[in-house]
């Protein structure tokens, strides 16, 4: 404040020195420019100038330069801080110039004498031209010396080229270049167009379309390329990737549609290429709407919602205005994690945030006659499937008794549908896992068959504890049960939890080697969003005992999976991280199936999610031999729980030790 007070004692800021300035400067330009009009008018020549012409202009000027400045002054053309004059301030300008044009006319018309057309219409062009180029001349100026700086800069910084000259492009390059940034220069625009090949946008080239890609980074010495193309299919993506992904450059890409039409195209937006981009599927599409109105209003309970499927599943739900979310975790630290999330992102959602295991009778029991959720979405399981041949027990503790007991507590108390998560490691399974999974589709089947032929009475309660049938002993069974259970069964997910490519990228982060089991192991992938769009519709689509089958495209080898990571790495694979093969773990098949030769397919509204017809079973058979499973399992007999499981799922074939 004192040096504020002191700087004003001193004299006039800045700002109001450069006012100064632009009030003498616009006084003789607008008297000159119609001296100029009148000296055009005559040949340029001031001995041809009609004297009564003369006199008018000179008595005329004075008063019409002290009208304009005030004009002008009123307009705000004194105050603006030109290094940053835009549309604003070029159309103040416009509008005073307009009324200082009328000004003149009226005044020295009337008062004076009539001058020639030309004059008027000169004068005004030339004294607007000179108004308005002292101001935007200040800022063409900063801008050119801000330029050549820049230029400077990026002559060490990172050498750009751009992929896509449409409107997002064009966004995307003026952004790049207002960025006061050291790294980005746009040295060349690729483009599929041949009309658009030998033109530039901005001075910047467009070379020639995605052949041109190896040339132009070779040329240009480029480092980093950004795929500026929001409105282009996943195949265009995938197709100009897979060429952008050997050039060893960094990638980048504009992640879609939404944030062209948001106008949020700016560097800022932009994303890392990932491994997902290269895939080249189209995203399942399902039907929002209806699943807003199916699960509005709605109590749903979804099981181990901490892990990477059911906290997607919680988020999505969470979105659609659930009347309360009830989450079931065993893993403390995620629970609080999808906890903290949904606070923050919904502060009116009645969310309640559980700890326990599906495996207690007592407290899943205690959970449904508490809270009555009409939904359920079972995500809860182990799904590691070499630490489950090691612990096949627990395979089937948690997975298979685990999905029981929360089964019957959710028929039992009213549910109305039950969404088991499966796997396609459920089809012809080799390891336990899969079995495991194999098995809670069968009960899920089991469930759906007894409540359509009304022998819900003959479902055992299954209990390991002596006092668990307390829980549920004198409670009798609900009349006109109507709850509805599905499975629900799809390949691996792309950054879940367990899968290949954290690993990789880890393995990539430490300098290698990357692990491959097989050369030729191939996977089908979907990623996180897709795999719970797809329980949700199928929650909506559920009549009971379906399983419902995404088709999830084309399989992927993992080692060529590997390989992008390590190239979009901006490394060379075998060159700057190895890639080892390291042999089938036990358990462990070359490739997966959805489907099992006995299943048939349905369709269903969407086309990319089918229905597997249920393989027809003795279900009293299954539930004694279920009984039998619960026994050994947790007798913690490893060495007979194998063939135990295989009588029960006589297409689970385990691996022999590699």
């Amino acid at each position: 404040m004192k040096e504020w007070k002191q700087r004003k004692s001193n004299g006039l800021e800045h700002w109001q020195i450069i006012s100064v300035f632009l009030v003498v400067y616009d006084a003789l330009a607008i008297g000159l420019a119609f001296l100029f009009a009148l000296w055009f008018r005559f040949d340029c020549k001031l001995s041809m100038i009609p004297e009564e012409y003369l006199m008018a202009y000179f008595k005329f000027i004075p008063i019409y330069i002290v009208m304009s400045l005030l004009i002008f002054w009123r307009m705000h053309l004194y105050n603006s801080i030109w290094r940053f004059a835009s549309y604003s301030e070029l159309m103040r300008t416009i509008i005073a110039t307009g009324v200082t044009f009328l000004v003149h006319c009226v005044g020295i018309t009337v008062f004076f004498n009539r001058m020639p057309i030309s004059y008027y219409i000169f004068g005004i062009m030339i004294q607007f031209i000179l108004v308005l180029g002292i101001r935007f001349s200040y800022r063409f100026v900063l801008l050119e010396k801000s330029r050549k700086v820049s230029r400077q800069e990026n002559k060490s910084g990172k050498r750009v080229l751009l992929i896509g000259a449409g409107k997002a492009g064009r966004m995307l390059l003026r952004d790049i270049k207002n960025l006061d940034r050291k790294k980005d220069h746009v040295c060349c625009i690729i483009d599929d167009n041949p009309n658009k090949w030998g033109r530039s946008i901005d001075g910047i080239q467009v070379e020639g379309g995605r052949d041109s890609i190896f040339d132009c980074v070779e040329r240009y010495n480029i480092e980093k390329i950004v795929l500026a193309i929001p409105s282009a299919t996943v195949e265009e993506k995938r197709d100009i990737l897979n060429i952008c992904k050997e050039t060893g450059c960094e990638l980048k890409n504009l992640p879609g549609i939404y944030q062209f039409l948001s106008g949020e195209v700016k560097v800022a937006a932009l994303k890392d290429v990932s491994v997902e981009d290269l895939l080249g599927r189209d995203p399942i599409k399902v039907n929002m709407e209806e699943i807003f109105r199916y699960i509005q209003g709605k109590k749903v309970l979804v099981t181990g919602g901490g892990g990477s499927i059911g906290s997607e599943l919680c988020r999505l739900i969470a979105k659609h205005h659930p009347k309360q979310l009830i989450i079931l975790e065993i893993y403390e630290n995620n629970a609080y994690e999808i906890e903290q999330e949904l606070k923050r992102k919904y502060p009116d959602l009645d969310l309640v945030t559980l700890i326990g295991s599906v495996r207690d009778s007592r407290r899943i029991h205690e959970v449904f006659e508490t809270y009555q959720p009409e939904l359920v979405y079972h995500a809860a399981a182990h799904k590691h499937v070499p630490l489950m041949e090691n612990s096949p027990c627990e395979s089937i503790k948690n997975n298979v008794i685990g999905t029981y007991k929360t089964a019957y507590a959710a028929m039992m108390n009213g549910c109305q549908k039950f969404v088991l998560i499966s796997t396609d490691k459920a089809v012809n399974p080799t390891n336990i896992m899969g079995a495991s999974k194999r098995l809670c589709e069968m009960i899920v089947q089991s469930f759906a068959r007894s409540i359509k032929e009304g022998k819900v009475d003959k479902l055992p309660f299954l209990y390991e504890h002596a006092d668990s049938k307390k829980v549920i002993g004198n409670k009798k069974m609900p009349q006109d049960i109507k709850t509805e259970f599905v499975a629900v069964r799809f390949g691996n997910v792309l950054g879940s939890n367990g899968s290949v490519i954290p690993l990789f990228k880890k393995q990539i982060a430490e300098g290698g080697p990357v692990t491959v089991t097989h050369p030729d192991i191939i996977r089908y992938f979907m990623t996180i969003p897709e795999a719970v769009s797809l329980v949700l519709q199928a929650g909506v689509y559920a009549k009971g005992g379906e399983i419902f089958v995404l088709d999830m495209g084309e399989p992927v080898k993992i080692d060529d999976l590997a390989r992008n990571l390590i190239k979009l790495s901006g490394l060379k694979p075998d060159v700057d991280i190895q890639v080892n093969y390291t042999g089938l773990r036990p358990g462990e098949k070359l490739y997966e199936e959805k489907l099992m030769e006995e299943e048939g397919i349905q369709t269903t509204p969407n086309e990319l999610i089918h229905i597997g017809k249920p393989i027809v079973f003795d279900i009293d058979q299954f539930l004694e031999q279920l009984q039998e499973l619960m026994e050994v399992s947790y007798a913690n007999r490893e060495d007979i729980i194998r063939d135990a499981v295989q009588e029960v799922v006589e297409t689970y074939h385990p691996a022999k030790e590699m």
